[in-house]
């Protein structure tokens, strides 16, 4: 007899069927596990058969096969023990295998018969729902499973109790979404005192998910600025609100089961390595621009991460997705982030004060911000100069307007990009994922932008993205203006935002 239990595999952030065959045959006792399986399913016998043991229930003395099909797909997580035991159980006809049938099985056994919590829940679980079967989980996971409208789910703290449930002995009462506090306010705009200009280009960034680049001394303020952009931007729909949950779950950072409800702000050290950036590792695991998507991905000290690191940045930002091709799987992440860097001018960072400016000056500057390549700077919508603050600024009260009340003119201009973009049959969200052709459309200027934006393109040398990048801010001006059309000052204003930076 062959029990068979389903369970899922995971590539990138799609889901596969596995199917858990367990045969308990004659011969010399063994317990084998096939089908390409990592070190952890591995050692799932061991925790099997302990959690077996601790239930008093002994293993047969068999020979003991557990296939993982399909037999040529790699496997990997601890999520195997569950379904594992519960096709030993059906096999050993403690539990009836035409009831198992009907559900999809996830969690990790502690050797006292315990579920433990695993991740991928919440991607499993939508994949049991379009399957029409129910699903089967560790207790803790059972809050994030329970997002997903429709489904049956059983969550048991252990397996014992799974095996009453089954038996009728007990009835395991469906588990209730995970809610999610709030969370700690997040910083004010009204904080910033003075650099008016980068707030302003903070703003258009918001509004139109453009990339922003802010050049300044230290202390400047680029990184305060940086941290209040979430504090500009919408909350996740509940969509989007899924689609970032579903790669939190898969990494391990969902928060207590709840769905990540504000968009995610990333800022690693400049000493990431190139696989957690971009993702990858033994396992392929999602990078930091898969774990910003939808939100904001923060590079400080640009100029100070690896050469290859910053290069491999260019196809996600392009794209909005982040493929990971190793010889064992070729895995493709969601990574639609809005880049937002920050960089000294200089290595010393005083370049342009003559009292505090080096004696390699220019020199320094050139070989300090060559080490951005011009594709991955031409790849930035937005490039403002930050400028050290002056003591007279410092002394003033703080600013009348904060981010509530920027946030309110970034969410009516997302509205009005959202509705266009639904009219044309778009499925895009921003003006920054607008291509050519859509901007032909939504972002034509009148003849005196034309003609201006035509002149700036050849005087600046811009290239053909470049040529577009400043359409997509124009439109994201315009719409902060509410105006219908790309007029000339709009044209202006997106020109100023797109510097040449020396050595170009």
């Amino acid at each position: 007899m062959v029990a068979r239990v389903n369970t899922v595999a995971f590539q990138g952030i799609d889901v596969v069927d596995v199917d858990v065959q367990v045969q308990v045959a004659s011969g010399l006792p063994a317990f084998s596990i096939v089908g390409l399986p990592d070190k952890a399913i591995g050692e799932s016998r061991e925790r099997v058969r302990a959690a077996l043991n601790s239930l008093g229930l002994g293993l047969p003395p068999r020979r003991i096969t557990v296939n993982l099909a399909p037999a040529d797909l790699a496997k990997e997580g601890s999520h195997f023990d569950l379904p594992i035991a519960l096709g030993l159980l059906a096999a050993m006809d403690v539990l009836p295998a035409e009831e198992l049938a009907g559900f999809v099985a996830m969690g990790e056994l502690a050797l006292d018969g315990r579920i433990s919590k695993v991740t991928g829940v919440l991607p499993a679980a939508i994949h049991a729902h379009s399957r029409e079967l129910g699903f089967i989980c560790p207790a803790a996971c059972g809050g994030e499973a329970a997002w997903v409208k429709g489904l049956e789910i059983i969550a048991p703290p252990s397996l014992m109790e799974l095996i009453n449930h089954f038996k009728g002995h007990q009835v395991l009462a469906a588990p209730l979404p995970t809610s999610q506090e709030a969370g700690p306010p997040l910083p004010d705009l009204a904080d910033i005192k003075g650099q008016e200009t980068a707030k302003r280009a903070l703003e258009i960034a918001a509004a139109g998910g453009h990339n922003l680049l802010m050049v300044g001394p230290p202390g400047a303020g680029k990184s305060m600025l940086a941290q209040r952009l979430p504090g500009l931007l919408p909350p996740l729909d509940a969509r989007d609100a899924l689609e970032v949950s579903m790669i939190h779950s898969l990494s391990g950072t969902l928060p207590e089961g709840g769905l990540v409800r504000r968009r995610p702000f990333r800022d690693p050290h400049h000493s990431a390595s190139l696989p957690a950036l971009i993702g990858g590792g033994p396992r392929a695991k999602p990078g930091e621009v898969s774990l910003a998507h939808l939100g904001v991905l923060f590079l400080d000290e640009l100029p100070e991460f690896s050469r290859a690191t910053l290069e491999a940045l260019r196809q996600p930002v392009e794209s909005g997705r982040a493929v990971v091709a190793r010889a064992q799987a070729h895995v493709t992440w969601p990574a639609r982030f809005q880049l937002i860097a920050a960089m000294n001018p200089c290595r010393r960072g005083y370049f342009g004060d003559a009292a505090l400016a080096c004696n390699r000056a220019p020199g320094c500057a050139v070989d300090y911000q060559g080490k951005i390549s011009g594709p991955l700077f031409d790849r930035i919508d937005l490039h403002v100069d930050v400028p050290a603050v002056d003591a007279a600024d410092l002394s003033l009260p703080p600013p009348a307007e904060g981010s509530r009340d920027v946030a309110l003119r970034v969410a009516r201009a997302r509205d009005v990009q959202r509705e266009r973009f639904e009219e044309l049959g778009e499925n895009l969200r921003t003006n920054a994922e607008a291509d050519g052709t859509i901007l032909e459309k939504i972002a034509a200027p009148d003849d005196a932008g034309r003609a201006m934006l035509t002149a700036a393109a050849e005087k600046m040398r811009m290239s053909a993205r470049g040529y577009h990048r400043v359409l997509r801010v124009a439109r994201t001006l315009a719409d902060l203006d509410g105006a219908d059309g790309v007029r000339r000052a709009h044209i202006a204003e997106a020109v100023g935002y797109r510097r040449i930076l020396p050595g170009r």
